[in-house]
């Protein structure tokens, strides 16, 4: 639920009673692994994506059967009425966004807590250790028109602007983005700016010292991935492109491949004009701003918690080990371990994934990189008898994303039988109502299980010390000190 822009009063108090702020956007996947874990520790679903009302979940099914030009403009309509006014980069406060995260969260004794970058397997692990997560990264859209293949006007309009929000919040950072390959039905009517924080604040401190146990874990999920960006400001990054198939040098270059992209699209472009980048930073959406890293290590040392670092260098590397977490979890309760259920993006559900018996095997987009991540999973386990998928629509045919037939072949795996969740095979990529149906269709699965106890700590030690070093994941522990 998002309000519209009200007195600052008005705003703290509704956000006491878990309100979002209206300057937070929910079709995120920040928002959305937060949602998802705090509905599982509330010991309930993530209805439909979300909580969208009745009207707007129907509108939504009506709107799918648009033709597809219809189907776009409607698209970036919703994104421009999801984003905010200009005047909200006064808005914005860094401990409000804080605490409205933690109110999403059942005040009790955990045995641990999640902090860090934003990933959807990350979201799996915390439902089985019946743990809080706390992202680094939240997404601030403003509205702004501008030619979406000249990134340049959009740094230059966001400058000053961005500065004063910065200003009023000196543990940010903001990282823009602008990926007019990928989210390019929004970014001409909206600027993105993914809002990291380098200090936990008061907030976060508050919450893990009253509700994670006297000596408990601080799992800090550091995602290592990077882009080429450009320094724009003081703590303000600029970054073309975003994690898909196409590698970053490719927003740089001229190519036939972007020219006749643009050219099916009707840009009066033939390759795009970012500013010039001077280095790799963590990657706006994904990455871990490894200044966070310092100020939980100094908090734990002060009250006594662990810290244990989860490192990796690409956003799904966490995905296949807690895929087999989850099948070695099943077969320790005596339950069947050979259903795998692919999540996409932030189709998140993690309490019907328990409750079905079904292995969480999170892909991080629609692309080709994603899908091939996963064909490599499948290729070094075990096969599995049932194979079932849902598939994030970003509403084009972007460069690089993997076809229909690519992820039916993927389904082909299965031993016995396999099928999409929630995805009109003809309407993919242009199936906005997915954003509904991955959520209904799920709960017409055969198969029910009680939700189990979490997983204890000593548990997952058990599971990473018979794994060996075939998963691309560190895990750093640093003791109390």
């Amino acid at each position: 639920m998002k309000f519209p822009s009200p007195h600052p009063r008005i705003t703290e108090l509704l956000v006491s009673l878990g309100v979002r702020p209206h300057y937070i956007i929910g079709l995120d996947s920040a928002t959305a692994a937060l949602s998802a874990t705090a509905k599982y520790l509330h010991g309930k679903d993530l209805r439909s994506g979300g909580n969208l009302p009745w009207l707007s979940a129907s509108l939504l099914k009506v709107a799918n059967h648009l033709p597809d030009h219809l189907i776009e403009t409607f698209a970036t309509f919703s994104g421009w009425a999801d984003a905010s006014s200009p005047r909200v980069v006064d808005e914005v406060q860094a401990e409000t966004m804080s605490r409205w995260v933690v109110n999403q969260y059942p005040k009790r004794r955990y045995p641990a807590a999640m902090i860090g970058s934003s990933n959807g397997a990350a979201v799996n692990l915390c439902a089985a250790l019946g743990i809080p997560y706390l992202p680094q990264t939240l997404l601030t859209c403003v509205r702004h028109s501008s030619d979406l293949d000249d990134p340049k006007q959009k740094l230059e309009w966001a400058k000053a602007k961005v500065q004063r929000l910065l200003t009023r919040n000196p543990d940010l950072w903001a990282y823009q983005m602008h990926d007019p390959n990928q989210d390019r039905l929004k970014v001409g009517r909206v600027a993105y700016f993914r809002l990291k924080r380098t200090h936990l604040g008061s907030k976060f401190k508050q919450f893990l010292k009253e509700n994670v146990e006297p000596g408990g874990t601080l799992f800090l999920t550091e995602c290592q991935y990077t882009w080429l960006s450009t320094h724009a400001g003081e703590r303000h990054l600029f970054q073309v492109g975003g994690k898909g198939e196409l590698p970053p040098e490719a927003y740089f270059q001229d190519s036939e491949q972007i020219a006749e992209f643009l050219r099916r699209r009707g840009s009066e472009h033939r390759q795009w004009n970012p500013p010039a980048p001077d280095g790799r930073y963590p990657e706006s959406e994904w990455g871990f701003e490894p200044a966070l890293r310092e100020d939980v290590e100094q908090f734990a040392r002060e009250h006594g918690f662990r810290v244990r670092r989860i490192v990796f260098d690409f956003p799904q590397d966490l995905s296949p080990l807690v895929a087999d977490l989850y099948r070695w979890w099943y077969q320790q309760r005596g339950l069947p371990s050979d259903r795998l259920f692919v999540q996409s993006f932030t189709y998140l559900q993690p309490w019907w994934t328990l409750r079905l018996g079904l292995v969480p095997f999170w892909t991080v987009f629609n692309d080709q990189m994603s899908a091939d991540r996963l064909d490599n999973y499948l290729d070094t386990t075990k096969p599995y008898d049932e194979i079932y998928a849902n598939l994030f629509s970003n509403g084009l045919h972007s460069l690089g994303m993997a076809p229909i037939d690519r992820w039916q072949s993927i389904l082909s795996r299965a031993r016995q039988h396999s099928q999409f969740i929630g995805v009109d095979e003809h309407k993919y990529p242009i199936d906005i109502a997915s954003y509904v149906r991955h959520y209904t269709d799920l709960k017409k699965l055969d198969g029910r299980y009680p939700i189990p106890e979490p997983l204890t700590l000593d548990q997952l030690n058990n599971f990473l010390a018979h794994s060996g070093d075939q998963y691309s994941v560190r895990w750093i522990e640093h003791p109390v000190v």
